[in-house]
């Protein structure tokens, strides 16, 4: 007499299948259908996405660092001191991003909030990281709206921020998918400075409103004229030959958070409510605090 066979698991809960190279489609048909499902139960129709560093923080943080290397700087040697110290400085020029991140964020949510729609239009998020991501976050959260984190596994810098919607806060294995997912509800991309992963998805949404792969109006900004005129030359493109000159009218360039509402307030009204843009800036919101909770 045979030992009877224990049942075998369903396909749908046989993790060493799931988690196998053969069960790969099925965790990004996950990335998929996972988000989409939440992003319906919380009523979000579109975003606006903030793309830029990690690595910057806020003027408090930036000059609380700035203060730790300069009290360090007996048990430091004088190579490493002075190359510490231009890093701590460079934070310091580059917190007016995120305090600009925050303001932008935060006058863009609440303008949003107030638009009579029943779904929630224009969300801001983010990769859901520190840095620009966290900035973008704490302005919308700051002004009462749900804001968005689009996280991914990575090896360093990528963590939750505590200011992302806790049923908003999403985790990615594939890059693929998480792009799928800026891309898929944006209506407004902003562009702060960054590195790598920040040119990458700014030629990716550039590429993809050139070839007329989006089937919708979106606003790009490109925001801080002094970092990317020394990063990138738009400019030499058309002189080359290798972008037409109406291929610049795709992005804007600003350098202050007011001037990117009212670009954003006035694009989106334009091309997705069907309305007249709104008041200005002053006339609709208070100033932002200028310190970080």
């Amino acid at each position: 007499m045979t030992d009877q066979l224990k049942s075998a698991p369903v396909a749908y809960q046989n993790e060493p299948f799931l988690n196998s190279p053969d069960g790969r489609i099925l965790r990004m048909l996950s990335e998929y259908q996972e988000p989409l499902a939440r992003f319906r139960r919380e009523q979000i129709q579109d975003t606006v996405v903030f793309f830029g560093s990690a690595r910057f923080q806020g003027r408090k943080d930036a000059e609380k660092a700035l203060s730790t290397v300069e009290n360090n700087h007996a048990s430091v040697p004088q190579a490493k001191l002075q190359e510490d110290l231009k890093l701590a400085q460079a934070g310091i020029d580059m917190a007016r991003y995120y305090e600009d991140a925050r303001r932008l964020a935060y006058l863009l949510t609440k303008w949003s909030v107030t638009i009579p729609a029943r779904r929630r239009r224009f969300v801001v998020t983010t990769g859901g990281g520190p840095g620009i991501m966290e900035a973008a976050n704490l302005g919308a959260h700051e002004a009462g709206g749900k804001t968005i984190g689009l996280n991914i596994q990575l090896p360093f810098e990528q963590y939750p921020n505590p200011y992302v919607t806790p049923s908003l806060n999403f985790q990615f294995h594939y890059f693929f998918m998480r792009k799928f997912w800026f891309a898929y509800l944006a209506k407004g991309l902003v562009i702060f400075p960054g590195g790598f992963g920040t040119m990458d998805e700014l030629f990716e949404i550039l590429t993809l409103a050139q070839t007329d792969k989006l089937a919708k109006e979106i606003l790009v900004i490109i925001y801080g004229s002094e970092y990317w005129s020394k990063i990138i030359n738009f400019k030499a493109f058309v002189e080359a030959g290798t972008v037409s000159p109406q291929d610049l009218d795709l992005f804007k360039i600003v350098d202050s958070p007011d001037e990117a509402f009212e670009f954003l307030r006035d694009g989106l009204t334009q091309y997705h409510l069907g309305g007249p843009p709104p008041k200005k800036v002053g006339e609709i919101v208070p100033e932002i605090a200028k310190t970080r909770p």
